[in-house]
């Protein structure tokens, strides 16, 4: 019988090293390498995310995984310390400012890649 009691989202990447350091050392997300040599990203909240070696990946073009924190802007400043690039969209539709920060269209939301080229975002939760 269907009971949606567990569930868990994934997504695809190039290099399992890579997005090891990314998610695990960048982020600080606890990274396990699982039994099928995919990676379980850990949230603090309990919830888990695959990222699995696709041969032929080609990055989302979408935001695949949000990260809620209080102040965009010092997370950002944060990201950007250690490496991140925040400010990936420069076309005139974006409206994001120097930092990459979206303000004014529903919550501050700034934008930023992983090593695979997936989209994620930090966000006002």
């Amino acid at each position: 019988m269907f009971t949606p009691d567990k569930a868990f989202s994934g997504f695809s990447i190039n290099d399992l090293d890579a997005a090891k350091t990314f998610y695990g050392e960048c982020l600080g997300l606890t990274v396990v390498e699982n039994d099928m040599g995919f990676l379980n990203l850990q949230l603090a909240n309990g919830a888990t995310i695959l990222a699995y070696v696709k041969p032929n990946h080609e990055p989302a073009s979408f935001t695949i995984l949000n990260f809620e924190v209080d102040d965009v802007e010092a997370a950002v400043d944060d990201l950007n310390s250690r490496g991140v690039v925040t400010k990936i969209y420069d076309d005139a539709d974006s409206h994001t400012d120097e930092k990459g920060i979206a303000r004014g269209w529903g919550p501050d939301i700034a934008w930023f890649r992983d090593p695979a080229g997936n989209v994620l975002s930090v966000l006002k939760g």
